[in-house]
């Protein structure tokens, strides 16, 4: 019975945030999101590289919304997003065969490199995840994917965080650099 109790909950939701906040949020998230992908549709336009992955979309909410969170500072940002998608690409050329098990294997190593190496941050494991199921331009890139579109797309999102949330006096990014 005791294990269900835990299920219950321990406190109540937090706060709502104030509507400059929100303001802010979107802001960089739009500024983020929209740099990258300006510069993934016009700039690399059809060829075979890309910039854009569906992982920085869970980043944006973390670095632009959750400015707090150690799970958004750039430690954790840049060094989930690398370690995470080199374990997606291990896994997916050592596993392919068994697309579920490469899948699998990738998402919960991940998670626990980035335990181990204090980069604990969650988009990663859809990071590791897209390097797996992604199409055969993502299979095509190899551990160049990890360079580019991850790290530099993490990259830009965060020189985005850090220039768009330091302008209003009440935020400061990041909490800590390593």
């Amino acid at each position: 019975m005791s294990y269900f109790l835990k299920m219950k909950g321990i406190s109540t939701s937090p706060p709502r945030v104030s509507a400059g906040e929100i303001l802010w949020s979107w802001l960089g998230a739009f500024l983020g999101i929209s740099l990258v992908g300006y510069l993934h549709y016009t700039v690399l336009g059809d060829g075979d590289l890309m910039l854009i992955v569906g992982s920085f979309g869970a980043s944006a909410v973390l670095i632009y919304g959750a400015i707090k969170s150690p799970l958004a500072q750039p430690r954790n940002l840049i060094g989930g997003h690398l370690i995470s998608a080199c374990i997606g690409v291990t896994s997916y050329q050592l596993l392919s065969p068994h697309i579920w098990l490469a899948a699998a294997v990738a998402v919960a190593t991940a998670i626990a490199a980035m335990h181990a190496t204090k980069t604990l941050h969650p988009p990663g494991g859809a990071t590791a995840l897209i390097a797996v199921i992604g199409g055969p331009k993502i299979h095509g890139l190899g551990y160049f994917y990890a360079l580019m579109p991850v790290g530099v797309g993490a990259l830009i999102m965060l020189v985005v965080a850090l220039v768009a949330t330091n302008i209003p006096k009440n935020r400061q990014y990041p909490e800590f650099w390593w």
